[in-house]
């Protein structure tokens, strides 16, 4: 098999875009997308299958993080160890990880280990075994981390915060599972969820790194090329999320903490949406710029109230979320309540100063250079491009798209999406 791709027209220190982005899609629908750089002797490799945790049958919770999880635990071709020892004498990497929509995966080796590396990573996603004995070790692994998780108040906070944003919506299930759901998975349900789910259609693979895209390709479409599984089911349509009409307070009481962890936030735009910039840089204002924006001058430089405070806006294929975050002591929680809603409430009635706006425009702007240094980031970049369906010159736009937001955008995104009479309310530790 062979294909055809042209050459890179632009400097490999230019932003990427159409012009040194090879996009190729194979005949089973696997998308390749690739970018060389030859100042660097490794090659990053990262990208997702359709294969998500909202397949997670109810009472199977996990079913896909645990899949995931298990892929390298041994295959019809390579044994546990000899996927190890093949890793580690090379000083490579190759991980998979479960997500809501998607199972990303990701690798890095140097140059000439590129092919051996995409074997191993085929072995895995089309061929893994499911040796009982390593799938149990894995999942007293997740039942571990689990126990961890309802002792981490941050980590509660967040789940309790999605269950009460997102109720009603797969969004409000942890992708992790919970120990009894975990325990219910058997052998034969990761078997299954693997034949069903897993398969080319919808696949994205990217690579970044010293090699020429038509190699990259062709070694790929060796190992990729003849995937078939004709019962690989659509992409799961999200339902419509009811929202909030309401602020609702949740407390989640954790024995023995000296801290309090608290959310306070509500839905937010999807990475596609057409306000997300302006509530993206509206959140720097927020809570990010300098140190943590607004929230972080009022709540803990000025107030001394909290150990952190910060703002973020988390987007994706469906509905986002945007919050502001603390860590306070338990006697502080009430106070940091009022305060971050209060502030909450002038970022949506006043709009920010236009010295606010061209600060955070100016750090968007310019550390977008700063993250595409390295093959690991350009390649995160390009996965992005393709799974928001942002297009490959997105980041030679981006400057002006970030120039072109204004104050009133800001207010008026604000006012759409954090409504201060209207907010999820989690705090979750020893409380007073």
């Amino acid at each position: 098999m062979s294909f055809f791709i042209s050459s890179p027209s632009t400097s490999h220190k230019s932003l990427p875009s159409a012009a040194d982005i090879s996009r190729v899609e194979l005949p089973n629908g696997i998308v390749i997308l690739a970018r060389p750089n030859f100042n660097s002797p490794s090659i990053v490799f990262n990208g997702f299958i359709q294969a998500g945790s909202l397949a997670d049958p109810e009472d199977k919770l996990g079913s896909a993080n645990f899949t995931a999880a298990s892929l390298l635990l041994g295959t019809q071709e390579f044994d546990y160890q000899t996927i190890y020892d093949k890793l580690e004498s090379a000083a490579a990497n190759l991980n998979f990880e479960g997500g809501t929509h998607v199972t990303s995966f990701g690798g890095r080796c140097l140059a000439e280990d590129f092919e051996m590396l995409i074997q191993l990573f085929s072995s895995a996603l089309q061929k893994p075994e499911f040796p009982k004995e390593q799938v149990e070790r894995k999942r007293a692994q997740l039942i571990t981390n689990l126990i961890l998780r309802s002792q981490d108040t941050a980590e509660m906070a967040s789940l309790a915060f999605d269950q009460t944003v997102f109720a009603n919506h797969p969004y409000s299930k942890p992708e992790e599972g919970y120990i009894e759901t975990i325990q219910n998975i058997t052998l034969e349900d990761l078997k299954q969820f693997h034949q069903k789910y897993y398969g080319p259609r919808g696949m994205v693979i990217v690579v970044v790194g010293a090699i020429e895209p038509q190699k990259a390709v062709e070694v790929i479409a060796r190992y990729f090329g003849d995937w078939q599984n004709p019962h690989q089911p659509s992409p799961i349509e999200l339902p419509v999320l009811s929202p909030m009409t309401e602020t609702i307070q949740k407390k989640v009481f954790i024995a023995g903490k000296s801290q309090v962890d608290l959310i306070i936030g509500s839905v937010g735009p999807h990475r596609k949406s057409p306000d997300y910039m302006a509530a993206s840089l509206g959140n720097s204002i927020l809570g990010q710029f300098g140190m943590m924006g607004r929230i972080g001058d009022i709540v803990r430089e000025k107030e001394g109230l909290a150990y952190y405070a910060y703002s973020s806006l988390n987007a994706g294929i469906g509905p986002g979320s945007w919050v502001v975050a603390a860590g306070v002591a338990p006697q502080n929680t009430q106070k940091t309540i009022d305060l971050i809603v209060k502030e909450i409430r002038r970022f949506v009635t006043e709009k920010v100063t236009q010295e606010e706006l061209e600060d955070s425009q100016a750090n968007f702007i310019g550390r977008l250079p700063i993250s595409l240094e390295s093959n690991l980031g350009v390649a995160y970049a390009i996965s992005n491009l393709e799974r928001f369906e942002l297009g490959l010159d997105y980041y030679r736009q981006y400057e002006d798209l970030v120039r072109s937001i204004t104050v009133e955008q800001i207010q008026e995104t604000a006012h759409h999406y954090l409504d201060p009479d209207c907010l999820a309310i989690v705090f979750a530790g020893s409380l007073t």
